[in-house]
């Protein structure tokens, strides 16, 4: 008898472990350098070098000139994986008066059999537009509760001096007043091409600020004053070129401009959260005799990117791209699947101190806590109906699933930090 029971147990686990599933996302933020605009015209066999490379599940992308570059680029992708959709192309709104900034657009192509594009907005600046998509990850249940990521991409003032610095200042501010109306726990991935030559730039202190209703965090977490500061080369971005004639800056391997920024919470969620230390320069092997150098330079040789990707990053655009991964815990709706079991997780299940289990029927005299090999860690007797309160204070952080002795096919998962 005690040999069935634990096969069942073992058996239930499996199952409720595929549900809780895990699920590493990639990201990329690309400045594509006025595309399709800027020669040469066959640059797309570039950028589908490097995304067949990478295949990212969110493409952010800025310096994007019109709808049929951001058609050029679905169909390449396509070619890759024909999951791929994209938002909607909307031209930047801003004025155009201080700048040529109405032919640079934003916009995010991504993996539709993890993503759904539920919502997309504009929020307008004083120099360009961000843009804000609202992704909802896809589960295979309905069981599955499922997370919502927004996705801002962005692109600031460019180029040194006074007056370009409190451009970036004001145009973050007009992201800020967008972004601080948002609830608090949102999980934000914020893309740009930002322009900024150090950390202690006001812009940039700006999006740190602890005061916010959201504080971005560099995940990186590699705050310095980047520019031409080799002891930084692994975050460099800009530029990969040392010739003219192609467009953009030709003054080689000396900026960190481009960046993936995420909400704080971010760091820390359960549900959603930035994988530890996949942040990187995609095309960057962190050599230091790259420096001021062209990427396709035998001085930027590395073990991670060979010369066939920094040939395509070289001739696709002057900026290199920036990845990051995001792992997503698929959770347990415990409100859908504690019907009628006996008892019900109360409130969210990711807990610290204390687990609350409201007991709806006598059947459920004894709950038991199993971690995720099974093995008991606690077992409580309940006496009546009501809410029982279990310290769990004293277990580590991590995956912990509830069930009763009497229903052993009930399942509940809770999650301590």
């Amino acid at each position: 008898m005690r040999k069935r029971v634990f096969i069942t147990l073992a058996i239930t686990f499996v199952f409720i472990n595929l549900l809780v599933s895990q699920g590493n996302y990639k990201l990329m933020f690309y400045n594509v350098l006025n595309y399709p605009i800027q020669e040469p015209a066959n640059r797309i066999q570039y950028l589908q070098t490097i995304l067949d490379d990478y295949r990212p599940d969110i493409f952010m992308i800025c310096e994007l000139n019109n709808e049929e570059g951001a058609d050029n680029i679905l169909n390449i992708m396509k070619e890759i994986n024909d999951d791929y959709e994209r938002a909607d192309f909307e031209l930047n709104s801003s004025d155009n008066s201080i700048g040529n900034s109405n032919n640079f657009q934003n916009l995010i192509f991504f993996n539709s059999s993890k993503f759904t594009l539920e919502e997309q907005f504009i929020i307008p600046s004083i120099y360009r537009d961000f843009n804000h998509y609202r992704l909802k990850s896809t589960t295979n249940t309905e069981e599955i509760d499922s997370v919502f990521i927004e996705v801002l991409v962005g692109h600031l003032k460019a180029s040194s001096g006074e007056t370009n610095e409190q451009l970036r200042l004001t145009m973050v501010n007009d992201l800020l007043d967008y972004v601080n109306t948002m609830p608090s726990d949102s999980n934000i991935v914020f893309g740009g091409d930002l322009n900024v030559y150090t950390f202690n730039e006001p812009a940039f202190l700006e999006l740190l600020d602890t005061n916010n209703n959201i504080v971005f965090a560099d995940p990186a977490n590699r705050l310095g004053n980047w520019h031409n500061n080799s002891s930084f080369i692994d975050m460099f971005t800009q530029s990969t070129r040392t010739q003219s004639g192609l467009g953009g800056a030709s003054g080689g391997f000396d900026d960190r401009f481009d960046f993936v920024l995420t909400s704080s919470n971010m760091l820390t969620n359960s549900d959603i959260y930035y994988v530890d230390n996949s942040y990187e320069v995609y095309g960057n092997n962190a050599n230091f005799n790259c420096y001021n150098q062209s990427i396709n330079s035998s001085n930027c040789d590395g073990d991670d990117y060979n010369q066939i990707i920094r040939n395509a990053l070289y001739n696709m655009s002057d900026h290199l791209p920036v990845t990051l991964e995001l792992q997503l815990n698929e959770t347990l709706n415990n409100k859908d699947v504690s019907d009628d079991i006996g008892f019900q997780i109360m409130g969210p299940n990711l807990i610290s101190e204390q687990l609350n289990v409201k007991i709806t029927t006598n059947q459920a005299q004894f709950l038991v806590i199993y971690n995720t090999l099974g093995q008991v860690v606690t077992t409580l007797k309940i006496d009546q109906l009501g809410v029982a309160i279990i310290d769990v204070s004293k277990l580590s952080s991590g995956i912990y699933y509830l069930t009763s002795k009497t229903n052993l096919s009930s399942i509940l998962k809770f999650i301590i930090e």
